[in-house]
């Protein structure tokens, strides 16, 4: 169909120069949405991982912290225990229990830790709780009332567990610390609760007399504390990715809905184009998105325009013939002289051929948009398309025709980006049209040549024929459909007046130009027309 409309060219290797110009910040994979709501997301991500980071430090340096001071207590009592105010029994002298007890009672045990003493075989001798006045344990159930029977208490299974398990750890640290090997161990106490544990052999000379275990459960108390420290990272982290979502919700899901929505009003209530300022305004992809769809639509607008214009301009052109047609129809049978009749049958025949010209004309013109959107661009060798072309004209030509010659100035390959089917005839069309103005003995003449003053479209290839020329109010309006305006003595309907209306849209198709102007000789005459196609080559803009 042809059309004022600029083809389409989806597979061109660059993206048109009208389309919006992008920002030059930095955004992910080209996007700017994308990459706010990502680095909204890492954001949070990264509060809760840093947040959970410096706690896991924390508590490896708190324990760290607390073994190394238990080791420092501990190392000094086990000296203490070691002398022999503390021993008894010749010649191998054991540790005396009430004196290590006093030790427990004058020195200082910090709250919430535990000291132990345990004999060479293991066994307790001292714990500092027995001796000091704390007392482990839990709160008392409420009392019951007077007279209620008391109830057996449950037995406890699961405490019954973890107190074995607590007291098999303690014998293995206590057992390795009986071979001389000081031990400092993170485990779990009686009542479940982690402690960091130090056990020292208390030596007499080189003679281990027992084992001193210092334990420290204020671990979980003081990392307890440190974990409701994280909770307002985890609030901060969870106000960031509610702010993403939000954002996510009010820039990307809702104007997205409402191009969804204008779409479906374009749709249903036939209108021509989306108009949304508000979107369009927006410098990111959905901004882009609105204006690609506003741009879209109102090229199928124009276009739609075009098809009716077009339709009615067909109309027209074909309403001429039939109107003669049938205004010979009718008249035949009512003339009796056989001249007339034959003058009659020419109109007809003539009619028809106008008829077959037109209709195969408009065919081609309007499969032309379909030929330029399904073949896929590629490098085409134009001095050689041209040769090729001039060369079935001189194969083909009759006599009284105008030949038609070649010249080409360039000296590297005039090689365009294009489709080499419509680019043939751009130029069958543009021969066609100045052999049909020559007059006899007159010379159609094609010229190749580079003009560097426009650097977007250097390659020029000129048409020129000796003819009547171009009146200079019709230079633009020869390109227009079904214009025509022939010379005196050409045949009726042997032209549509589509030839140059093609020419034009594929030209602008291939992102080139094409003018018209007069040639004038020295005196100001006009002595013929000229046609100049400007195209851009291969590696630049198409």
């Amino acid at each position: 169909m042809a059309s004022v409309i600029d083809t389409a060219r989806a597979d061109s290797p660059e993206p048109s120069e009208d389309l919006p110009r992008r920002g030059r910040l930095i955004r992910f994979r080209g996007s700017r949405l994308g990459g706010l709501i990502l680095a909204l997301n890492l954001l949070s991500l990264l509060i809760l991982l840093g947040g959970a980071l410096a706690l896991n430090e924390w508590s490896t340096g708190l324990i760290q912290a607390r073994q190394e001071s238990l080791l420092g207590q501990a190392e000094l009592l086990s000296k203490v225990l070691s002398d022999k105010e503390y021993t008894r029994g010749e010649p191998l002298p054991e540790l005396n229990r009430d004196q290590s007890a006093k030790v427990l009672i004058d020195r200082f045990v910090s709250a919430g830790q535990r000291a132990r003493i345990f004999d060479r075989d293991g066994v307790l001798l001292v714990d500092s709780f027995d001796v000091s006045d704390t007392i482990e344990g839990e709160p008392l159930p409420p009392a019951h009332p007077a007279g209620t029977p008391a109830s057996p208490e449950p037995v406890d299974q699961k405490a019954a567990e973890r107190l074995q398990r607590a007291t098999v750890a303690l014998d293995d640290e206590i057992l390795a610390a009986l071979a001389g090997v000081p031990q400092t161990t993170v485990r779990r106490s009686e009542n479940g609760d982690r402690v960091v544990s130090v056990s020292l052999p208390i030596r007499h000379v080189q003679q281990v007399l027992g084992v001193l275990t210092l334990e420290a459960g204020d671990v979980d108390k003081i990392l307890g504390a440190q974990r409701r420290a994280l909770v307002p990272f985890a609030l901060v982290a969870l106000g960031v990715n509610l702010l993403a979502s939000l954002l996510l919700h009010l820039f990307v899901a809702r104007p997205v809905l409402r191009l969804a929505a204008a779409a479906d009003q374009v749709r249903l209530q036939r209108a021509r184009a989306i108009s949304l300022p508000d979107l369009e305004d927006r410098r990111d992809e959905i901004g882009d998105l609105a204006r690609s769809l506003e741009s879209m639509t109102e090229t199928l607008s124009a276009r739609m325009d075009a098809i009716e214009r077009f339709a009615a301009d067909v109309a027209h052109e074909i309403k001429n013939p039939l109107t003669s047609i049938r205004s010979a129809l009718e008249t035949l049978d009512l003339v009796q002289d056989k001249d007339k009749r034959d003058r009659l049958t020419a109109v007809l025949q003539q009619d028809v051929r106008r008829l077959d010209r037109l209709i195969t004309d408009i065919s081609n013109a309007s499969r032309l948009d379909a030929e330029l959107s399904r073949d896929r661009p590629r490098p085409v060798d134009l001095a050689a398309l041209l040769t090729e072309i001039v060369g079935v004209y001189e194969t083909t030509g009759k006599p009284g025709e105008a030949p038609v010659t070649l010249d080409i100035a360039v000296d590297a390959p005039a090689r365009v980006m294009g489709r080499d089917g419509p680019l043939g005839q751009v130029f069958r069309n543009l021969i066609d049209n100045a052999r049909s103005f020559s007059p006899t003995g007159a010379t159609v003449r094609l010229a190749v040549r580079r003009d560097e003053s426009d650097a977007l479209l250097p390659l020029r290839i000129a048409v020129e024929d000796d003819g009547p020329g171009i009146p200079p109010e019709n230079l633009e309006t020869v390109f227009e459909r079904f214009y025509t305006s022939r010379p005196r003595g050409a045949a009726f309907g042997s032209n549509s007046g589509l030839g140059l209306s093609i020419v034009r849209q594929i030209v602008e198709a291939h992102g080139g130009r094409v003018t018209a102007t007069n040639r004038l000789d020295a005196s100001g005459s006009v002595k013929g027309a000229r046609f100049e196609v400007a195209l851009p080559t291969v590696g630049r803009r198409a």
